[in-house]
């Protein structure tokens, strides 16, 4: 890809026409290193380096530019001088035993996708399902806000609600007036549903998948979480040794 075509990805509609996205900063850059031992697609990174990390050790083909060059291509303010353009996934891994979905519905922010990614990898052995009209999973804000996870989540985009009666047994969803969710019975669903951080999930798509209400038992006066936290804590919850 040319300069200028690198540039584009910063805009969804280039990143799905090229089937790349960019991943910027020293940190992210070594996770994703460490990712391609692993996954060999995500050998297929180029690496474009200004002066300062012109000696910098990796597996993939590396472009040294200019400083001005580098600031054109990032999407920070203050660019590290160190970024990759990445193959996107062509389809998403396998589903392995025991694996838990997580599916999002219309999740807007990218600041709490990529936390939720971030959760997601820290624990292991979930999927995450993002619903149509959700953040794209590869903006550079939520690249950046995963730390990295967004290489070792087994990710699928433009999941629609309905889909999920057909591809899972047992859901659950959050609802303030459904069982605790330390309940032994939490633990034994398939796939767990949050919804929009201003929306929630459409109640009659709740009630037509059937999804077994939980609630987050807290004792403020406030009447609802941050999309991200509720998701950390339920993963926990679902990890935590009895």
């Amino acid at each position: 890809m040319n300069l200028a075509d690198i540039k584009k990805l910063h805009q969804k509609k280039y990143r799905q026409s090229f089937g790349h996205y960019l991943v910027e900063g020293e940190h992210l850059i070594l996770e994703l290193q460490k990712a391609a031992t692993r996954q060999p697609a995500l050998e297929a990174s180029e690496l474009y380096v200004s002066g300062s990390y012109e000696h910098w050790q990796s597996p993939f083909k590396t472009h040294v530019i200019s400083d001005r060059q580098m600031a054109q291509l990032a999407d920070t303010r203050t660019p590290q001088g160190i970024l990759a353009v990445v193959p996107m996934p062509e389809r998403p891994a396998v589903p392995v035993s025991g694996e838990k979905a997580i599916y999002l519905h219309e999740v807007q922010d990218p600041g709490n996708l990529g936390t939720i990614l971030r959760t997601l990898a820290w624990f292991g052995g979930f999927r995450c399902l993002l619903s149509p009209g959700s953040v794209d999973p590869f903006n550079p804000k939520v690249v950046r806000a995963s730390m990295g996870a967004i290489f070792h989540v087994p990710l699928e985009t433009d999941v629609n609600l309905a889909s999920l009666a057909d591809r899972y047994q047992s859901l659950a969803c959050l609802d303030l007036k459904g069982s605790s969710m330390t309940s032994q019975a939490f633990r034994q669903h398939d796939c767990y549903l949050f919804g929009n951080e201003a929306r929630g999930v459409p109640r009659e798509a709740l009630d037509h998948l059937k999804a077994a209400p939980y609630s987050i038992q807290g004792q403020g006066q406030i009447e609802s979480l941050n999309l991200a936290s509720a998701v950390n804590m339920c993963t926990y919850e679902l990890m935590r040794e009895l």
